[in-house]
């Protein structure tokens, strides 16, 4: 199936594939022990219970969003609002979860503030190991985020077993993240047989049920024709709808219509705002897209260093075209 880096979780955006296929390898030599308690004492205003039920509360915060499809970044800013509107700073938080990991939920969320840099510096390779760890209790966000992990790593392929078998529990229990994956199994043959009829009805289902990455992907098997009949229209108004629910990759495609003018009219403005929207939540082809219209100065004034930035911020993820372009450009600036 085309275009696999649309067909993807939200995961997939910060992370390099070398790096999430040294995590496999090495989580056999994570001690989760390796993560001690710093600072013993938290604040004594604070209710013990009060604590174990805003946890519970960010897991499902964090749960609700998965299945929406929403951006990581997005999903981040919602957590620590959501703490701060607890009248409780984040670091408090991280101190319990330190000192109590004899729960699934606070055992993952641990994870969470490791994946995500909260209160500690990024370690996936922990995060990796407290969400197997949460998993193995039969925590189902942990569970559904290992799957997430898996789909986007470099060896799906290898773990195709327990990726299918993790999304068809998760079709059970109408998680549309979760259908959003098994709809890519059937798309790629993971784990089962390459199907592209069924991939599309996971898809649809999973996009009825609110998940925007399942719209994104119906909205590719519409542009593309991938399981059922091609309708660009359709599609352009599916990735509308994305769009509108702050999908940064719908955001990034519906820029693409109107700066080429596909079932649109073109308006290179609206391509512009909406590039800067996406490149601002993080993804790295309307970081790319927006770097190029400050270099030449498409429809907007021409402005090396803002393209110098952007093209460094797409590069940094990864992007091959930013990498070439940022070294052109910081020839042209020097």
């Amino acid at each position: 199936m085309p275009d696999k880096q649309i067909i993807i979780n939200p995961s997939k955006i910060n992370d390099s594939l070398y790096e999430f296929s040294q995590i496999i390898q090495n989580s056999d030599k994570i001690n989760i022990k390796e993560i001690e308690p710093t600072i013993k004492n938290i604040n004594k205003n604070i209710f013990e219970g009060d604590l174990i039920n805003v946890i519970d509360e960010l897991v499902n915060l964090i749960l609700k969003e998965l299945n929406e499809g929403k951006d990581e970044e997005l999903t981040k800013r919602n957590i620590l609002n959501c703490i701060n509107n607890h009248d409780i700073i984040s670091q408090e938080i991280y101190i319990w979860l330190l000192n109590n990991q004899n729960n699934s939920n606070s055992i993952y969320l641990l994870g969470y503030f490791n994946y995500h840099g909260i209160e500690i510096n990024i370690n996936k390779q922990k995060a990796f190991e407290l969400y197997q760890k949460a998993s193995e209790l039969k925590n189902n966000i942990a569970q559904l985020n290992l799957a997430i992990l898996y789909m986007d790593g470099p060896d799906a392929y290898e773990y195709s077993d327990e990726i299918f078998e993790l999304a068809k529990k998760f079709e059970e229990k109408e998680y549309a993240s979760g259908i959003n994956i098994l709809g890519h199994c059937y798309s790629w043959g993971i784990g089962t047989n390459m199907d592209l009829k069924k991939a599309f009805e996971l898809f649809q289902k999973a996009a009825n049920l609110g998940n925007v990455i399942g719209m994104c992907n119906l909205g590719l098997c519409y542009k593309d024709g991938l399981g059922t009949d091609k309708n660009g229209q359709k599609a352009f108004e599916i990735y509308q709808k994305a769009a509108e629910l702050g999908n940064s990759r719908a955001i990034n495609s519906l820029a693409d219509y109107y700066k080429n003018g596909i079932h649109t009219d073109i308006n290179k403005q609206k391509a512009f705002e909406l590039y800067q929207k996406a490149a601002n939540l993080g993804n790295y082809f309307a970081q790319y897209e927006l770097a190029l219209m400050y270099e030449i100065g498409d429809e907007i004034k021409k402005d090396l260093d803002k393209a110098v930035y952007w093209y460094k911020k797409s590069a940094e993820q990864g992007h091959p075209y930013a990498q070439n372009k940022l070294k052109e450009c910081l020839k042209n600036v020097i």
